[in-house]
């Protein structure tokens, strides 16, 4: 049987958090409008891509209009040449906010589907967070940072060198992985190994605001109530495919040319890096076989299949997108939060039926944030949408990163080397190992047999030899 409710809250929460999270599309940013409105509240975009000055169509911002007089922070902040912010960064902008917006007696409401923005503020030490102010060095040296571009051998050699554990841990062709144990050593100054090992060393009053509890990630930055606008993947992925074409109706086309003018622009200095920031955000880069046939001049039918292509693309990015959003909150976040014993302020809200909106998140998301600043009796999940039972239940941890599960075998039959006991199952279960291992054991029968026949032949020689 449900439960109705909830231990009573003891008393007022001091600096209160409001965190509103899902994949795009869900509408995030409407809901985050409503509840400043009626909770008196200023927003924290929390949109690595929002953040980016202009481009307000490929970004997806909310417009002025739909703003409502509610102070926005963060939108359009950064140039377009600049890095993306790393989680440090983020860090070091917001929580001074924060503190200034909880000055002015508002109530903070952070918005945006850059989750791990979100779970680096709401959980101390959740994330990997920079340890120093120079996160990407000097500019006028060598950056420590450019070994990652080097071979992956060289990569791995130098991961060898500080963090052995992580080194021993990955298959030595996964780059990916090895460049990120790197990368983690370079931007925090500790190994990955060490990190990952606090992490998961978490005991289990995890929130209690100790030095040892907070190295573990279990403590909570704000009192905070997550809220989570979820609709399923079937429903949600044709509202995105319509978004796109909503997006080029209003001038989608217009801000790509600008970026490849400005990309493209004879007089720059240094190169646009493709791979970083804004430049590979969705809704560039699809677009570059169009780019190209106008560029060259191509004839029509060229330019109008690289804009067919282009909007597949985009649409498939987009899906992808929000399917890796979900996957995050339901793997990572919902983890964190509830080692730091806040998972019972987290609530799922019915955006499945947009024409339901008011109805499925706003009326329900008010209630909740109400009772929540009142320091009343918060609801089961279960009692404010039916699906919470389904999507809050916290889902298994990337078993890559518990080092009590880490064992690395080689296969000598096939080559391959496997990096958790699952992935070693599923190799010798694999219709390929057991074709292999039968090829293997039918070349060791010929050769006992080739064995046995040649031994056979000599004791018959000797044989002969000693009758004559």
């Amino acid at each position: 049987m449900l439960r109705a409710c909830r231990a009573m809250v003891s008393k007022l929460p001091q600096n209160p958090l409001i965190a509103v999270i899902g994949a795009t599309g869900t509408g995030k940013s409407q809901l985050a409008v409503e509840l400043a409105i009626r909770f008196n509240g200023e927003i924290i975009n929390g949109d690595a891509v929002q953040m980016y000055h202009g481009l307000p169509i490929i970004t997806n911002k909310i417009t002025e209009p739909e703003m409502k007089g509610i102070p926005h922070h963060f939108l359009g902040t950064i140039g377009l040449d600049e890095p993306t912010w790393t989680v440090g960064t983020f860090l070091k902008k917001v929580l001074p906010l924060i503190d200034a917006i909880h000055a002015r007696n508002r109530l903070p409401i952070l918005v945006g589907g850059t989750h791990y923005y979100t779970q680096a503020l709401l959980v101390k030490n959740s994330t990997i967070e920079p340890s120093s102010d120079a996160e990407e060095g000097d500019p006028r040296t060598e950056s420590p940072f450019s070994i990652l571009d080097a071979p992956t051998e060289t990569v791995l050699q130098r991961l060898r060198e500080v963090d052995p554990v992580m080194a021993e841990r990955w298959h030595p062709h996964d780059r990916r992985k090895i460049q990120r144990s790197l990368e983690i050593f370079l931007r925090t100054g500790r190994p990955a190994s060490e990190m990952y090992a606090a992490q998961h060393a978490a005991p289990d009053d995890a929130g209690s605001g100790d030095e040892e509890t907070d190295l573990a990630g279990g403590g909570m930055r704000f009192p905070t109530l997550t809220l989570w606008v979820h609709a399923p993947h079937n429903v949600l992925a044709p509202r995105l495919d319509a978004r796109v074409h909503k997006m080029l109706e209003a001038g989608l086309l217009d801000e790509v040319r600008a970026m490849d003018a400005y990309r493209t622009d004879k007089s720059r200095i240094e190169p646009v890096d493709l791979t970083k920031g804004i430049w590979a955000s969705i809704g560039y880069r699809q677009f570059a076989p169009m780019l190209e046939a106008e560029r060259a001049g191509a004839a029509e039918a060229e330019v109008l299949k690289g804009y067919n292509e282009g909007i597949e693309m985009t649409q498939a990015a987009t899906r992808r997108y929000a399917k890796r959003q979900i996957r995050w909150v339901r793997i990572k976040l919902v983890n964190a939060l509830e080692r730091a014993g806040a998972k019972g302020n987290l609530f799922a809200l019915d955006g499945e039926d947009v024409g339901r909106f008011e109805e499925g998140v706003v009326k329900p998301a008010v209630g909740l944030v109400g009772t929540f600043l009142e320091g009343g009796e918060l609801p089961a999940p279960e009692v404010v949408a039916d699906v919470a039972g389904e999507i809050l239940e916290a889902q298994a941890e990337d078993l890559s990163l518990r080092r009590d599960l880490w064992v690395k075998k080689r296969c000598e039959v096939c080559g391959t080397t496997a990096v958790t006991e699952h992935e070693w199952e599923k190799h010798v279960r694999s219709k390929r190992h057991g074709k292999l291992v039968a090829k293997a054991k039918k070349r060791e029968g010929d050769r006992e047999r080739l064995a046995l026949r040649e031994e056979g032949n000599h004791r018959s020689e000797v044989d002969d030899s000693q009758e004559g």
